[in-house]
Protein backbone atom coordinates (compact mmCIF):
# COMPACT_ATOMS: atom_id res chain seq x y z
CA UNK A 1 0.00 0.00 0.00
CA UNK A 2 2.70 2.51 0.98
CA UNK A 3 6.01 2.30 -0.89
CA UNK A 4 7.23 5.86 -0.25
CA UNK A 5 6.34 8.03 2.73
CA UNK A 6 7.30 11.72 2.77
CA UNK A 7 7.68 13.48 6.13
CA UNK A 8 7.96 17.24 6.53
CA UNK A 9 10.68 17.77 9.12
CA UNK A 10 11.95 20.99 10.73
CA UNK A 11 13.30 19.72 14.04
CA UNK A 12 10.27 20.86 16.05
CA UNK A 13 8.46 18.58 18.51
CA UNK A 14 5.57 18.30 16.07
CA UNK A 15 7.87 17.24 13.24
CA UNK A 16 9.53 14.73 15.60
CA UNK A 17 6.08 13.22 16.17
CA UNK A 18 5.42 13.21 12.42
CA UNK A 19 8.76 11.51 11.80
CA UNK A 20 7.99 8.84 14.41
CA UNK A 21 4.61 8.13 12.78
CA UNK A 22 6.13 8.12 9.29
CA UNK A 23 8.91 5.80 10.47
CA UNK A 24 6.37 3.41 12.00
CA UNK A 25 4.34 3.33 8.78
CA UNK A 26 7.46 2.85 6.64
CA UNK A 27 8.67 0.02 8.88
CA UNK A 28 5.31 -1.78 8.77
CA UNK A 29 4.99 -1.52 4.98
CA UNK A 30 8.66 -1.86 4.03
CA UNK A 31 8.48 1.62 2.52
CA UNK A 32 11.19 4.16 1.85
CA UNK A 33 10.96 7.17 4.16
CA UNK A 34 11.82 10.59 2.76
CA UNK A 35 12.41 13.38 5.28
CA UNK A 36 12.18 16.82 3.69
CA UNK A 37 13.10 20.10 5.36
CA UNK A 38 11.91 23.29 3.73
CA UNK A 39 13.57 26.63 4.33
CA UNK A 40 11.52 29.72 3.58
CA UNK A 41 13.92 32.64 3.13
CA UNK A 42 13.11 36.02 4.64
CA UNK A 43 11.74 38.71 2.38
CA UNK A 44 13.11 41.07 1.23
CA UNK A 45 16.80 40.26 1.28
CA UNK A 46 19.74 41.40 -0.77
CA UNK A 47 21.02 38.72 -3.16
CA UNK A 48 24.36 38.33 -1.37
CA UNK A 49 22.70 38.11 2.03
CA UNK A 50 20.11 35.67 0.73
CA UNK A 51 22.73 33.30 -0.61
CA UNK A 52 24.51 33.21 2.76
CA UNK A 53 21.22 32.73 4.65
CA UNK A 54 20.20 29.85 2.36
CA UNK A 55 23.61 28.18 2.72
CA UNK A 56 23.40 28.45 6.54
CA UNK A 57 19.84 27.08 6.56
CA UNK A 58 20.75 24.15 4.31
CA UNK A 59 23.70 23.30 6.56
CA UNK A 60 21.46 23.49 9.64
CA UNK A 61 18.77 21.25 8.15
CA UNK A 62 21.28 18.74 6.77
CA UNK A 63 22.72 18.44 10.27
CA UNK A 64 19.35 17.79 11.94
CA UNK A 65 18.29 15.41 9.16
CA UNK A 66 21.56 13.51 9.60
CA UNK A 67 20.53 12.69 13.17
CA UNK A 68 17.50 10.79 11.84
CA UNK A 69 19.55 8.25 9.89
CA UNK A 70 20.60 6.05 12.85
CA UNK A 71 16.98 5.91 14.00
CA UNK A 72 15.85 4.73 10.56
CA UNK A 73 18.72 2.21 10.32
CA UNK A 74 17.71 0.76 13.69
CA UNK A 75 14.20 0.17 12.31
CA UNK A 76 15.60 -1.17 9.01
CA UNK A 77 13.99 1.63 7.04
CA UNK A 78 15.63 3.22 4.03
CA UNK A 79 15.80 6.96 4.68
CA UNK A 80 16.35 9.65 2.08
CA UNK A 81 16.71 13.29 3.11
CA UNK A 82 16.49 16.57 1.26
CA UNK A 83 16.50 20.28 1.94
CA UNK A 84 14.48 22.57 -0.33
CA UNK A 85 14.04 26.34 -0.43
CA UNK A 86 10.67 27.99 -0.95
CA UNK A 87 7.14 27.98 0.39
CA UNK A 88 6.77 24.94 2.68
CA UNK A 89 3.40 23.76 1.36
CA UNK A 90 4.40 24.14 -2.27
CA UNK A 91 7.74 22.42 -1.75
CA UNK A 92 6.20 19.51 0.18
CA UNK A 93 3.63 18.93 -2.57
CA UNK A 94 6.33 19.13 -5.25
CA UNK A 95 8.60 16.75 -3.30
CA UNK A 96 5.72 14.27 -2.95
CA UNK A 97 5.14 14.40 -6.71
CA UNK A 98 8.86 14.17 -7.52
CA UNK A 99 9.33 11.11 -5.30
CA UNK A 100 5.96 9.54 -6.22
CA UNK A 101 5.09 9.47 -2.52
CA UNK A 102 2.09 7.41 -1.45
CA UNK A 103 1.63 9.38 1.79
CA UNK A 104 2.69 12.73 3.27
CA UNK A 105 3.06 12.94 7.05
CA UNK A 106 3.44 16.33 8.68
CA UNK A 107 3.15 17.97 12.05
CA UNK A 108 0.39 20.38 12.89
CA UNK A 109 2.70 23.13 14.12
CA UNK A 110 6.12 24.51 13.35
CA UNK A 111 8.95 25.75 15.50
CA UNK A 112 8.36 29.48 15.93
CA UNK A 113 5.25 31.47 16.82
CA UNK A 114 5.05 32.64 13.22
CA UNK A 115 5.41 29.06 11.94
CA UNK A 116 2.72 27.88 14.37
CA UNK A 117 0.33 30.46 12.94
CA UNK A 118 1.33 29.69 9.36
CA UNK A 119 1.38 25.90 9.60
CA UNK A 120 -2.38 25.74 9.85
CA UNK A 121 -2.49 27.22 6.39
CA UNK A 122 0.50 25.13 5.27
CA UNK A 123 -1.11 21.84 6.30
CA UNK A 124 -4.38 23.02 4.76
CA UNK A 125 -2.63 23.80 1.47
CA UNK A 126 -0.82 20.47 1.44
CA UNK A 127 -4.12 18.70 2.11
CA UNK A 128 -5.76 20.61 -0.72
CA UNK A 129 -3.07 20.17 -3.40
CA UNK A 130 -1.32 16.87 -2.65
CA UNK A 131 -1.83 14.02 -5.10
CA UNK A 132 -1.75 11.48 -2.27
CA UNK A 133 -3.19 11.10 1.24
CA UNK A 134 -1.89 13.48 3.93
CA UNK A 135 -1.64 12.59 7.61
CA UNK A 136 -1.43 15.57 9.96
CA UNK A 137 -0.01 14.52 13.32
CA UNK A 138 -1.11 16.40 16.46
Amino acid sequence: MFRKVLVGYDGSKQSEKAFAVGLEIAAKFGATLIAASIFRPPEPAAEGELSAVIDDAKEHFEEILGKLKPVAVARRVTLETEVEVGHPAEQLVLAAERHHADLIVMGRRGKSTFQRWMLGSISERVLRYAHCPVLVVH
